[in-house]
């Protein structure tokens, strides 16, 4: 039997995934030829090349033990994963761990945060010859994979070779959903493999389901993410204002920020460093974008200290940028006012629970596609913001900040929105656990 995956011949599905293999495949053997080049050069595919071609260190199990091959695709996922698996790694025994990244940012971060024993390699193109050697290397026990990572042909060489496979965190977007009916056929005969489906809402699960997703196998188990510790907020609270130099200033924390969102939060800062000492963060999404966002800070006449540059308590200008990876959920702790970015231009928005967890009013724009219903859910408790441009932002934040009494209680708000939507972890981490056994 071939390993490439088969689909209802004829249909717009099968055309696009023709094209997606044979793109695929010509960019596998034009990695593998050039390979020694392509790392001498450096760049994005110069990164974990050889894990990229599915050339994987032998994965050491020892009696008893069960592999667990965890796919996580960026930043975001692999901050889900940590959660994840840290109730996993405490209440399984003998459990060998695998997690995959698909970029540089996700697979540093997991290396640092992740203990030696889990391995952290990154994922094998979406080819039949990478796939198959990494699959033959790990042989694991069961596939987990986040969000919407749906890669056809390891989804379908999996499926072949009778390893369970589950979703958790599934998430799917209106937009993505409209998208992906075009080949609902080709969604349905992979969705079909999945033995368990945890999605964070019961919109989430709807969608998978008109899709062609089997809705016996669906749960609602909520988002991994607003499990992220918290456990001492005044402690890290204190920590990251430090960091900072932040003593009576008040902090504008805007994080996960896109192209033309910095320039216009640029006219909210000024306005809001009128009224008294502010310290302006600003962490864009991409790490790439560092330079050209402190290109348009230099242009804008705008002084800055780059976060990474920081010890404790020197800054020396009033605005920080952000240059580094996974620091920004501490750093919402550190602030007063909050911005989600991905919000005032059309990007779907970001992940505003992470914000709003550490109990201070959280602001975002009207691009709120991907995180609707946890927008719905700020608004309504109190705690979110939503703002339809940032004239808008700058008048809102200055009413609370000239109302004490409104302020503390959007910050109490936004803290008991936030509380009330954990326990994901145990709801998805059981859903593991009952396929490890079950295998």
């Amino acid at each position: 039997m071939s390993d490439a995956p088969t689909y209802d011949q004829g249909g717009k599905g099968f055309v696009l995934l023709l094209l997606y293999s044979a793109v695929g495949t010509v960019l596998h053997l034009t990695l593998a030829l050039f390979r020694p080049l392509v790392e001498l050069l450096g760049g994005r595919w110069a990164y974990g090349l050889a894990e990229r071609l599915g050339r994987y260190p032998q994965v050491a199990t020892g009696p008893g033990e069960r592999v667990l091959w965890l796919h996580a695709s960026s930043v975001g996922e692999v901050q889900a994963a940590l959660v994840l698996l840290d109730d996993l790694t405490r209440s399984c025994p003998g459990l060998r761990v695998v997690l995959t990244t698909t970029t540089e940012q996700g697979h540093r971060l997991a290396e640092s945060r992740l203990p030696a024993e889990i391995t952290c390699l990154m994922a094998p193109l979406d080819v039949v010859p990478a796939v198959r050697r990494a699959l033959r290397t790990v042989r694991p026990d069961l596939y987990v994979c986040l969000e919407t990572e749906l890669w056809p042909v390891m989804l379908t060489r999996l499926r072949r070779t009778g390893v369970p496979m589950a979703l958790v965190n599934g998430r799917l977007s209106e937009r993505s959903c409209r998208r992906y009916r075009h080949i609902r056929s080709t969604m349905a005969r992979l969705l079909g493999g999945f033995a368990s489906l945890a999605v964070i809402t019961e919109a989430d699960g709807r969608r998978f389901v008109a899709l062609g997703a089997d809705a016996s196998r669906i749960r609602v188990c909520g988002n991994l993410k607003y499990d992220m510790p918290a456990d001492d907020p005044e402690a890290t609270r204190r920590l990251s204002r430090a960091r900072l130099g932040a003593s009576d200033e008040t902090v504008f924390v805007c994080g996960s920020t896109h192209e033309g969102e910095e320039e216009q939060l640029l006219a909210v800062y000024r306005r809001l460093a009128e009224r008294g000492p502010l310290v302006f963060v600003l962490a864009p999404r991409h790490l790439e974008r560092v330079e050209a966002v402190a290109a348009l800070l230099g242009r804008a006449g705008v002084d800055f200290d780059r976060f990474s540059q920081l010890a404790t308590g020197d800054r020396t200008a009033p605005t920080v940028l952000v240059d580094t990876m996974g620091d920004l959920a501490d750093l919402y702790a550190g602030g007063d006012y909050l911005f989600c970015g991905g919000s005032l231009v059309d990007r779907g928005g970001h992940n505003i629970i992470e914000a709003a967890r550490w109990g201070r009013p959280v602001f975002f724009g009207p691009h709120m596609k991907d995180f609707r219903d946890a927008a719905d859910m700020l608004i309504e408790a109190g705690g979110g913001f939503q703002v339809s441009d940032v004239d808008t932002l700058a008048t809102r934040v200055l009413a609370l900040r000239n109302d004490p009494g409104r302020y503390d209680l959007a910050c109490a708000c936004a803290a008991a929105a936030a509380a009330g939507q954990r326990g994901a972890v145990r709801r998805q981490a059981d859903m593991v656990r009952r396929l490890l056994v079950a295998g």
